[in-house]
């Protein structure tokens, strides 16, 4: 009989104790707003403890996890005008949705350019991978969703490529400037729209305006 109960009594704290696994497992399932409200109650409290946050396949979180969580704070806090980002998954920093909507200065205002940015695991010794989900007429950007930007090359030979010191806001910013500033008729990834623009300017920005119209009014 006293050994039917020692057993008895294990199978019991075996129990509570898988589930108290399992309840730890729910917990770590925390949303995006809670891990940056989070962060920023340790950072003022000035504990210098090391923030656990779950990775986004649910295992041990990674490096570019833990970097990720500062950056995108960052990177919200420091949008362009014009710029909004979206996660659909909130557990997944890496994976979200950025809108440009140019101003009345550039030839694509009144339009919405949605860009999804994707951060492998070897962030940040490798840039995001940018792909453009609206269709444009622009020197810098193909049909196909290809972005030309120096910040996007492992190498660029003007100096300005990819680097671990730079962060994701400022990827944000570099695409931003790609319907200003940053816009390059001389070192082209659409060879056609560059040459339009060199022989006919105006018949340039009327099938910018009329790609806006068909493609990027949503």
């Amino acid at each position: 009989m006293k050994q039917k109960t020692i057993k008895t009594v294990l199978v019991k704290q075996s129990v509570l104790y898988f589930k108290g696994l399992a309840n730890q497992s729910v917990t770590k399932m925390i949303t995006l707003t809670k891990r940056l409200k989070a962060e920023d109650q340790q950072a003022s409290s000035g504990t210098g403890m090391t923030k656990k946050v779950p990775s986004s396949s649910g295992g041990r979180i990674s490096v570019r996890d833990k970097l990720l969580v500062k950056e995108v704070q960052e990177m919200e806090t420091n949008l362009p005008p014009g710029c909004k980002v979206k996660f659909d998954d909130p557990n997944a920093l890496h994976d979200f949705t950025l809108t440009i909507a140019p101003d009345e200065t550039s030839h694509w205002t009144g339009g919405k350019f949605r860009f999804h940015v994707v951060a492998g695991e070897d962030y940040n010794m490798a840039p995001p991978t940018v792909k453009c989900q609206t269709r444009l007429w622009h020197p810098n950007i193909n049909e196909e969703g290809d972005v030309c930007l120096s910040i996007l090359r492992q190498n660029s030979i003007d100096g300005m490529g990819w680097a671990p010191t730079r962060r994701l806001k400022d990827v944000i910013w570099g695409l931003n400037s790609l319907f200003s500033d940053l816009l390059n008729f001389d070192d082209p990834l659409n060879l056609e729209a560059a040459e339009h623009y060199q022989k006919d300017k105006e018949g340039f920005r009327v099938k910018v305006r009329d790609w806006v119209q068909k493609y990027a009014r949503r």
